[in-house]
Protein backbone atom coordinates (compact mmCIF):
# COMPACT_ATOMS: atom_id res chain seq x y z
CA UNK A 1 0.00 0.00 0.00
CA UNK A 2 1.59 3.52 -0.83
CA UNK A 3 2.45 5.54 2.23
CA UNK A 4 0.80 9.37 2.19
CA UNK A 5 4.10 10.72 1.46
CA UNK A 6 4.05 8.98 -1.80
CA UNK A 7 0.77 10.02 -3.07
CA UNK A 8 1.56 13.61 -2.05
CA UNK A 9 4.34 12.72 -4.83
CA UNK A 10 2.24 10.88 -7.33
CA UNK A 11 0.09 13.83 -7.27
CA UNK A 12 2.72 16.64 -7.36
CA UNK A 13 4.42 15.13 -10.07
CA UNK A 14 1.50 14.62 -12.20
CA UNK A 15 0.73 18.50 -11.81
CA UNK A 16 4.20 18.98 -12.71
CA UNK A 17 4.12 17.06 -16.11
CA UNK A 18 0.82 18.83 -16.88
CA UNK A 19 2.35 21.71 -16.17
CA UNK A 20 5.18 21.20 -18.47
CA UNK A 21 3.29 20.21 -21.21
CA UNK A 22 1.36 24.04 -21.41
CA UNK A 23 2.78 26.97 -22.81
CA UNK A 24 4.51 29.36 -19.83
CA UNK A 25 5.90 32.36 -19.83
CA UNK A 26 9.34 33.57 -19.06
CA UNK A 27 7.74 34.97 -15.33
CA UNK A 28 6.32 31.59 -14.77
CA UNK A 29 8.08 29.93 -11.47
CA UNK A 30 6.19 27.63 -10.01
CA UNK A 31 7.45 24.90 -12.00
CA UNK A 32 10.81 25.34 -10.57
CA UNK A 33 9.62 25.34 -7.44
CA UNK A 34 7.53 22.27 -7.59
CA UNK A 35 10.66 20.35 -9.24
CA UNK A 36 12.61 21.15 -6.03
CA UNK A 37 9.97 19.99 -3.88
CA UNK A 38 9.56 17.19 -5.85
CA UNK A 39 13.68 16.32 -5.24
CA UNK A 40 12.88 17.06 -1.51
CA UNK A 41 10.04 14.58 -1.09
CA UNK A 42 12.21 11.81 -3.38
CA UNK A 43 15.01 11.89 -0.22
CA UNK A 44 12.67 11.26 2.20
CA UNK A 45 10.92 9.14 0.36
CA UNK A 46 14.16 6.81 -0.02
CA UNK A 47 14.66 7.17 3.85
CA UNK A 48 11.36 6.39 4.85
CA UNK A 49 10.50 3.35 5.94
CA UNK A 50 7.45 1.83 4.12
CA UNK A 51 9.66 2.93 0.59
CA UNK A 52 8.62 1.98 -3.10
CA UNK A 53 9.92 -0.83 -4.71
CA UNK A 54 13.53 -0.15 -6.28
CA UNK A 55 12.27 -0.35 -9.42
CA UNK A 56 9.33 2.85 -8.76
CA UNK A 57 11.99 4.71 -6.90
CA UNK A 58 14.57 4.11 -10.41
CA UNK A 59 10.77 5.58 -11.95
CA UNK A 60 10.46 8.43 -9.89
CA UNK A 61 14.14 9.35 -10.43
CA UNK A 62 13.91 9.03 -14.31
CA UNK A 63 10.96 11.57 -14.27
CA UNK A 64 12.30 14.43 -12.00
CA UNK A 65 15.50 14.59 -13.44
CA UNK A 66 13.81 14.79 -16.48
CA UNK A 67 11.99 17.58 -15.85
CA UNK A 68 14.72 19.21 -13.97
CA UNK A 69 16.79 19.35 -17.27
CA UNK A 70 13.78 20.08 -19.08
CA UNK A 71 13.65 23.62 -16.97
CA UNK A 72 17.80 24.09 -17.52
CA UNK A 73 17.44 23.68 -21.30
CA UNK A 74 14.59 25.65 -21.03
CA UNK A 75 17.07 28.70 -19.85
CA UNK A 76 19.43 28.34 -22.56
CA UNK A 77 19.22 31.63 -25.17
CA UNK A 78 20.29 29.69 -28.25
CA UNK A 79 17.37 27.16 -29.69
CA UNK A 80 19.97 25.22 -31.20
CA UNK A 81 21.61 24.56 -27.87
CA UNK A 82 17.98 23.84 -25.93
CA UNK A 83 17.70 20.90 -29.42
CA UNK A 84 20.73 19.81 -28.05
CA UNK A 85 19.84 19.72 -24.87
CA UNK A 86 16.20 18.15 -24.80
CA UNK A 87 18.12 15.31 -27.14
CA UNK A 88 19.97 14.35 -24.35
CA UNK A 89 16.50 13.97 -21.95
CA UNK A 90 15.42 11.13 -20.61
CA UNK A 91 11.64 11.09 -20.23
CA UNK A 92 9.67 8.37 -17.87
CA UNK A 93 8.70 4.81 -19.28
CA UNK A 94 5.46 4.40 -17.73
CA UNK A 95 2.53 6.56 -16.86
CA UNK A 96 2.13 8.22 -13.77
CA UNK A 97 -1.31 8.14 -12.87
CA UNK A 98 -3.61 5.36 -14.18
CA UNK A 99 -5.89 7.09 -16.52
CA UNK A 100 -2.57 7.70 -18.78
CA UNK A 101 -2.21 5.74 -22.24
CA UNK A 102 1.27 7.05 -22.30
CA UNK A 103 4.26 8.65 -20.38
CA UNK A 104 3.17 12.09 -19.53
CA UNK A 105 6.69 12.84 -19.88
CA UNK A 106 7.40 11.57 -22.99
CA UNK A 107 4.44 13.70 -24.29
CA UNK A 108 6.50 16.57 -22.85
CA UNK A 109 9.87 15.20 -24.59
CA UNK A 110 8.17 15.40 -27.84
CA UNK A 111 6.25 18.50 -28.10
CA UNK A 112 9.44 20.19 -26.79
CA UNK A 113 11.68 18.84 -29.56
CA UNK A 114 8.83 19.80 -31.79
CA UNK A 115 9.15 23.65 -30.35
CA UNK A 116 12.78 23.55 -30.45
CA UNK A 117 12.74 22.40 -34.08
CA UNK A 118 10.24 25.36 -34.77
CA UNK A 119 12.54 28.15 -33.01
CA UNK A 120 15.43 26.56 -34.87
CA UNK A 121 13.53 26.84 -38.58
CA UNK A 122 12.31 30.34 -37.30
CA UNK A 123 15.34 31.67 -36.27
CA UNK A 124 17.07 30.44 -39.91
CA UNK A 125 14.00 32.38 -41.48
CA UNK A 126 14.89 35.40 -39.66
CA UNK A 127 11.70 35.46 -37.80
CA UNK A 128 10.49 34.68 -34.03
CA UNK A 129 7.51 32.25 -33.65
CA UNK A 130 7.09 29.72 -31.15
CA UNK A 131 5.52 26.31 -31.92
CA UNK A 132 1.46 25.89 -30.59
CA UNK A 133 1.11 23.75 -27.75
CA UNK A 134 -1.46 20.56 -27.64
CA UNK A 135 -4.23 22.87 -26.68
CA UNK A 136 -3.53 25.11 -30.16
CA UNK A 137 -3.75 22.22 -31.86
CA UNK A 138 -7.07 21.29 -31.44
CA UNK A 139 -7.86 24.87 -32.25
CA UNK A 140 -6.35 26.28 -35.32
CA UNK A 141 -8.66 27.93 -36.95
CA UNK A 142 -7.55 31.72 -36.84
CA UNK A 143 -3.78 30.88 -35.88
CA UNK A 144 -1.15 31.90 -37.97
CA UNK A 145 0.40 30.04 -40.98
CA UNK A 146 3.76 29.38 -38.94
CA UNK A 147 2.15 27.78 -35.82
CA UNK A 148 -0.15 25.52 -38.22
CA UNK A 149 3.22 24.34 -39.77
CA UNK A 150 4.45 23.77 -36.19
CA UNK A 151 1.64 22.11 -34.73
CA UNK A 152 1.32 19.58 -38.12
CA UNK A 153 4.75 18.84 -37.45
CA UNK A 154 4.10 17.63 -33.66
CA UNK A 155 1.11 15.70 -35.23
CA UNK A 156 3.81 14.05 -37.49
CA UNK A 157 6.17 13.39 -34.54
CA UNK A 158 3.32 11.97 -32.65
CA UNK A 159 2.09 9.43 -35.38
CA UNK A 160 5.81 8.79 -36.12
CA UNK A 161 6.27 7.27 -32.65
CA UNK A 162 2.67 5.84 -32.45
CA UNK A 163 3.74 3.46 -35.63
CA UNK A 164 7.09 2.69 -33.62
CA UNK A 165 5.47 1.55 -31.08
CA UNK A 166 3.30 -0.64 -33.24
CA UNK A 167 6.17 -1.55 -35.56
CA UNK A 168 7.74 -2.52 -32.21
CA UNK A 169 4.89 -4.38 -30.62
CA UNK A 170 4.01 -6.11 -34.18
CA UNK A 171 8.22 -7.27 -34.19
CA UNK A 172 7.64 -8.11 -30.41
CA UNK A 173 4.83 -10.21 -31.45
CA UNK A 174 6.68 -11.75 -34.24
CA UNK A 175 9.66 -12.91 -32.27
CA UNK A 176 7.92 -14.33 -29.71
CA UNK A 177 5.82 -16.48 -32.57
CA UNK A 178 8.94 -17.34 -33.82
CA UNK A 179 10.89 -18.20 -30.55
CA UNK A 180 7.38 -20.41 -29.73
CA UNK A 181 7.94 -22.32 -32.99
CA UNK A 182 11.58 -22.96 -33.01
CA UNK A 183 10.85 -24.42 -29.09
CA UNK A 184 7.94 -26.84 -30.11
CA UNK A 185 10.41 -27.72 -33.24
CA UNK A 186 13.40 -28.27 -30.58
CA UNK A 187 11.05 -30.71 -28.93
CA UNK A 188 9.69 -32.19 -31.67
CA UNK A 189 13.91 -33.09 -32.58
CA UNK A 190 14.52 -33.82 -29.13
CA UNK A 191 11.52 -36.49 -28.68
CA UNK A 192 12.30 -38.33 -32.06
CA UNK A 193 16.08 -38.33 -30.78
CA UNK A 194 14.90 -39.84 -27.37
CA UNK A 195 12.76 -42.35 -29.41
CA UNK A 196 16.15 -43.55 -31.23
CA UNK A 197 18.15 -43.45 -28.44
CA UNK A 198 15.58 -45.98 -26.61
CA UNK A 199 15.41 -47.99 -29.97
CA UNK A 200 19.29 -48.42 -30.15
CA UNK A 201 19.26 -49.19 -26.20
CA UNK A 202 16.68 -51.81 -26.72
CA UNK A 203 18.63 -53.34 -29.53
CA UNK A 204 22.02 -53.47 -27.69
CA UNK A 205 19.89 -55.18 -24.89
CA UNK A 206 18.55 -57.83 -27.66
CA UNK A 207 22.32 -58.31 -29.21
CA UNK A 208 24.24 -58.52 -25.14
CA UNK A 209 21.54 -61.12 -24.64
CA UNK A 210 21.98 -62.88 -28.23
CA UNK A 211 25.84 -62.85 -27.60
CA UNK A 212 25.57 -64.28 -24.34
CA UNK A 213 23.10 -67.36 -25.63
CA UNK A 214 25.72 -68.11 -28.15
CA UNK A 215 28.75 -67.69 -25.80
CA UNK A 216 27.70 -70.14 -23.56
CA UNK A 217 26.64 -72.39 -26.72
CA UNK A 218 29.95 -71.84 -27.37
CA UNK A 219 31.73 -72.56 -24.23
CA UNK A 220 29.34 -76.11 -23.61
CA UNK A 221 30.63 -76.98 -27.34
CA UNK A 222 34.34 -76.64 -26.47
CA UNK A 223 33.93 -78.58 -23.25
CA UNK A 224 32.46 -81.42 -25.23
CA UNK A 225 34.97 -81.25 -28.32
CA UNK A 226 37.76 -81.51 -25.22
CA UNK A 227 36.36 -84.59 -23.63
CA UNK A 228 35.73 -86.93 -26.70
CA UNK A 229 39.38 -85.51 -27.41
CA UNK A 230 40.69 -87.06 -24.22
CA UNK A 231 38.52 -90.45 -24.42
CA UNK A 232 40.36 -90.76 -27.86
CA UNK A 233 43.75 -90.27 -26.88
CA UNK A 234 42.95 -92.77 -23.23
CA UNK A 235 41.55 -95.22 -26.43
CA UNK A 236 44.56 -94.62 -28.08
CA UNK A 237 46.84 -95.15 -25.08
CA UNK A 238 44.89 -98.46 -23.77
CA UNK A 239 45.53 -100.09 -27.69
CA UNK A 240 49.18 -99.16 -27.76
CA UNK A 241 49.95 -100.42 -24.54
CA UNK A 242 47.69 -103.58 -25.24
CA UNK A 243 49.65 -104.02 -28.54
CA UNK A 244 52.63 -103.78 -26.77
CA UNK A 245 51.87 -106.78 -24.38
CA UNK A 246 50.47 -108.84 -27.30
CA UNK A 247 53.73 -108.27 -29.26
CA UNK A 248 55.73 -109.27 -26.55
CA UNK A 249 54.37 -112.46 -25.87
CA UNK A 250 54.26 -113.38 -28.91
CA UNK A 251 57.89 -112.48 -29.90
CA UNK A 252 59.80 -113.21 -26.97
CA UNK A 253 62.98 -111.95 -27.10
CA UNK A 254 66.03 -113.94 -28.78
CA UNK A 255 69.31 -115.37 -26.49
Amino acid sequence: MSSRLEINFVRLLSRCESMASEKRGETEWRLEKYVGALEEMLVAMRKSMSKPTPEVLTEYTRKVDFLKGLLEAEKLSSPTEKALANQFLAPGRTPTIANERMAATKTVHMQTKARCTGEMRDELLGTRCYVSTETDLRNRRGVPLDEQQSAAELDAILQHQHNLQEKIAEDMLNLARNLKNNTLAAQSIIKQDNQTLGQSMHQADVNFEKLKTESERLEQHAKKSVNWLLWLMLILVSFTFISMILFIRLFPRLR
